[in-house]
């Protein structure tokens, strides 16, 4: 396997198995680490699936040359596309002979990401391997019941222990991710590297003035699927005290919003919550702005995005109690744990806050910004070309 150079541009290969338009953590990633590469002057090529039906094709766009390949829709999730090995395998070959990529960088051990890793492997480039999985992502594609859930998942682990176990560097968001892999994929050197966010995009700027909600409001954003939770959060609005007339925004598309939307209609919040659909950027940034508290209820989070740009828009945030959330909350100062799953306790809390004084309310939002500092997106950036280049960071791995 070869170095690449210490000083000239590289030519990064970034292989996403999701990539935009699709919407979630590890596209939007993907697409920042694009961006930011080809900012640093190097030349980035992303490897992803078409998001339609069509033969495969090339696009040349701000962040990076996109090539798209030959994909296919799948039943049981709206928008999830798969790529046939038998399909795809001949034209990575080809674009590894095209592209002559200085090092890859594989976003996940499926589909692309995997034979993308084989072709690297067998033309000896350096190889970074990046996870944002969990079985429980899985879960909206298995029409199943939950032991044949539960088997699929320890193979799920299974694979990607054989193959980012063959690249040179292994990454993920969190260190509680990177013990994760090494009890159920048996990963031994896994290096926590967060995605990292550009948190001033999400401030007010200088003479801005973005006019608050007339109501409390309760914010949620990311995808509208089911290990999400966000029909516990529903329920909890639902639960808080009727004169305090609490709101709730929910932001992003997904297979599970007609059962939201029929939740709504049921408990009669018609009035009180906001379907925003998927929103641009300058909407997203306002809607973070005017948020008086950002809820995330789901359980499968490696990191949370989200919930890193709603601390940078200094929101106080109600995060589950579940894998990676905990860490971004000091419980009383900038927000609060619940208990997953429970409306009842996440209800009482929104009640807290929402009674909260005003200035108790911007101190607590004030200590979210400050928390994520760390997860500056050019320190992120700043290792990830370093391990392009060959560094190990031997004394960060868990």
């Amino acid at each position: 396997m070869t170095i690449p150079d210490t000083n000239k541009p590289l030519t990064i290969l970034i292989a996403a198995d999701t990539y935009p338009p699709h919407v979630n953590g590890a596209a939007q990633f993907g697409y920042r680490l694009a961006k930011g590469m080809t900012a640093r002057g190097h030349n980035v090529h992303v490897l992803a699936c078409r998001p339609d039906t069509g033969k495969s094709y090339t696009e040349f766009r701000d962040e990076a040359t996109v090539h798209r390949l030959r994909s296919h829709g799948v039943f049981t999730h709206e928008y999830f596309r798969i790529c046939f090995p038998w399909e795809i395998k001949k034209e990575i070959s080809l674009l590894f002979d095209k592209v002559q990529p200085d090092v890859v960088h594989i976003q996940s051990h499926y589909m692309i990401g995997e034979h993308v890793l084989y072709e690297a492997v067998k033309r000896g480039i350096r190889i970074v391997a990046t996870n944002h999985f969990m079985p429980e992502n899985l879960n909206p594609f298995l029409p199943f019941p939950q032991w044949f859930k539960d088997i699929v998942g320890r193979i799920s682990w299974k694979d990607m222990g054989k193959v980012m176990g063959q690249a040179d560097v292994v990454t993920t968001p969190t260190p509680l991710a990177a013990k994760a892999m090494h009890q159920h994929a048996f990963l031994r050197k896994v290096l926590p590297l967060s995605n990292g966010i550009d948190s001033s995009a999400y401030e007010l700027q200088p003479g801005e003035i973005i006019e608050p909600h007339a109501n409390p409001t309760v914010l949620f954003v990311g995808r509208l699927a089911e290990e999400k939770h966000i029909n516990v959060l529903i329920d909890a609005v639902a639960k808080t005290p009727r004169e305090l007339n609490v709101n709730l925004e929910i932001v992003g598309g997904g297979e599970v919003r007609p059962a939201l939307e029929a939740q709504v209609a049921k408990l009669g919040l018609g009035d009180r919550v906001r379907f925003l659909g998927l929103a641009s950027d300058e909407d997203l940034r306002e809607a973070y702005i005017k948020a008086d508290i950002f809820c995330m209820p789901g359980t499968a989070e490696l990191q949370s995005l989200v919930t890193l740009e709603a601390m940078s828009a200094s929101t106080p945030v109600l995060l589950a109690n579940a894998m990676a959330l905990p860490h971004l909350v000091r419980d009383g100062e900038n927000g609060y744990l619940f208990t997953p799953n429970d409306s009842n306790e996440l209800a009482a809390k929104i009640t807290h806050l929402v009674e909260l004084p005003k200035d108790e309310l911007v101190a607590m939002g004030k200590l979210s910004r400050e928390m994520v500092e760390p997860h500056s997106i050019n320190g992120t950036l700043q290792t990830f070309e370093d391990l392009y280049r060959g560094a190990s960071y031997e004394d960060k791995v868990v």
